[in-house]
């Protein structure tokens, strides 16, 4: 070993062979802590960083990818209640190919687009169309499944079929049933995003055509009308926006807290569809089809009768001939036309939630708006929220005293609070200075305590002895010079009580080195070199 490392291994040893019960339980636990948050950092920073490689498994697939995991030497982790495998992000590509050429997952519960590899090639239409329906509710139901919250689902499907005898065709329809999560509950955004996912993986299916059922028997979403919770959140939204609106009307008018706006709307979410078919002929376009038939004959003889005759054989007047005289000629033509005639379809189809009427109720603190002119103030008030007295929406507009006695007691009761929060907060900023200045303190006496023990240590290690190489007056003579030449109190001559004085000089130099032992030390070291330089 280096000597100076074996000089820092002796000193460490022997510093701590100066410590006592308490300084070496101290010393324990302190290196059991650095050793245990040096772990902990350890782990953390070695710990691999997880990503998903297979979500929504069935219980035989989770089986069987763990085992596959396991022979690779894989680390892993379930999630999801064993639906989820997470492993290192470095791993997942590599472990999802190899995964692959095994077959996993197989989709062992038998849903989704796996049900057509199972389809023979003799297999019916009528087969192979129950199939792909119940794909396609399968890959619904697991993709329902994955959401928050959703712990299954089922989807369940009803698509007409097409038929030639019947120009009418029907719209399909769906039921979807969930279970959600323990202590969870789905919001109107989600079942909104559920009935809009499942409507728009079917061809033809209407977002007012999906019902969704949770497990409690609550129904989410009704067919053919907006939900439920949905309505009541438009709703709340709309009347929401016209206290806003009347609130940034006339809150610079009388200032905040002075202004109380009530907003009652009822919307109609009934959805209709109404058609108009118009015919019309235009003149100026060209006929369809035309046709003209023209009959003509021409004869001779006489006492023939001609022309043409009436009732009862009597001639009428203006024919072409007379009975018993004439020509014996004939001629007839007729024309027959078919116009062009215009058809106009429109379709017209209300949606959900127009307002079908309104009632805004406002009340005026009669402190801050004593000087506003209330005929101007309701009309300014009537055209922000949008008052159509022909719907029968109504305003009030009532200006009153507000009892303020509330927000002066909440005011000082919030002012008080600060008060406490801010002393409380002093109090624990001083308990904590004084907890940190004790243990500053105790670890400043510990490190004095021990820098101590060590000049003792490093003093009763000096040998005196040492210095026998001269003789004892010379060393005497020269440790007094030395004490002299750098101005040191002199020490008192005591007067001498006993036969030998040479011991009594020792006994003062050992005083002296008592009390300023480093200074000494440094002295004789520095007279041991001059001693060696003179010899």
């Amino acid at each position: 070993m280096p000597a100076a490392l074996q000089s820092t291994v002796d000193r460490l040893s022997n510093a701590v062979k100066q410590f006592n019960v308490v300084q070496r339980v101290f010393a324990l636990l302190a290196l059991a802590a650095v050793l245990v948050i040096g772990f902990a950092v350890y782990s953390w920073a070695t710990k691999p960083t997880l990503t998903p490689l297979f979500s929504g498994l069935s219980g035989s697939d989770a089986s069987a990818v763990v085992d596959q995991l396991a022979k690779d030497g894989v680390k892993y982790e379930l999630a999801d209640g064993g639906a989820t495998v997470m492993v290192p992000t470095e791993s997942v590509y590599s472990e999802r190919i190899k995964l692959a050429a095994a077959g996993l997952p197989t989709n062992a519960d038998g849903t989704g687009y796996s049900l057509l590899d199972k389809l023979s090639a003799t297999s019916t239409q009528f087969q192979q169309q129950t199939t792909y329906q119940r794909a396609m509710e399968g890959e619904l139901a697991k993709t329902i499944a994955s959401m928050d919250g959703v712990e299954a689902a089922t989807v369940k499907l009803a698509i007409p079929a097409d038929s030639v005898f019947s120009d009418q065709k029907k719209d399909p329809t769906a039921s979807v049933f969930v279970r959600e999560k323990a202590g969870v509950t789905l919001d109107a955004n989600q079942v909104q995003a559920i009935v809009h996912l499942v409507s728009a993986g079917i061809a033809g299916m209407k977002t007012t055509d999906v019902s969704v059922v949770d497990a409690n028997g609550a129904v989410l979403s009704t067919v053919g009308a907006t939900s439920g919770a949905m309505a009541d959140q438009q709703t709340g939204d709309y009347e929401s926006k016209i206290e806003a609106a009347v609130h940034r009307l006339l809150d610079p008018l009388v200032g905040a807290n002075n202004v109380t706006v009530t907003t009652t709307a009822l919307l109609n979410y009934d959805q209709s569809q109404k058609t108009v078919e118009s015919y019309q002929a235009d003149p100026t376009t060209p006929p369809l089809a035309s046709s003209t038939k023209t009959e003509e004959y021409t004869g001779t003889g006489s006492g023939s009768a001609t022309g043409v005759l009436g009732p009862d054989n009597i001639a009428v007047p203006g024919g072409t001939g007379t009975p018993g005289t004439g020509d014996g000629s004939y001629k007839s033509s007729s024309q027959d036309l078919t116009n062009a005639v215009g058809k106009t379809t429109e379709v017209t189809t209300a949606a959900p939630g127009t307002v079908q009427r309104q009632s805004v109720a406002v009340a005026i603190n009669s402190t801050a708006g004593a000087a506003l002119d209330m005929t101007a103030l309701q009309s300014a008030i009537a055209a922000a929220a949008g008052i159509d007295a022909t719907r029968g929406d109504t305003l009030s507009v009532q200006r009153m005293p507000f009892d303020t006695t509330a927000a002066e007691e909440a005011k000082t009761a919030l002012a008080v609070a600060d008060k406490e929060a801010a002393a409380a907060k002093t109090q624990v900023l001083i308990k904590d200075g004084a907890i940190g200045a004790v243990v500053l303190l105790v670890l400043i006496a510990l490190l004095v305590m021990g820098a101590r023990r060590s000049r003792r240590a490093k003093r009763e290690a000096l040998d005196l002895g040492g210095l026998q190489q001269t003789s004892v007056a010379e060393q005497q003579r020269l440790a007094l010079e030395a004490v002299e030449s750098a101005g040191l109190p002199a020490l008192e001559q005591a007067e001498p009580r006993g036969p030998d004085p040479i011991e009594s000089k020792r006994r003062q130099v050992a005083a002296l080195a008592d009390e300023q032992p480093g200074e000494v030390a440094d002295l004789l070291r520095g007279w041991l070199a001059e001693s060696g330089q003179r010899r």
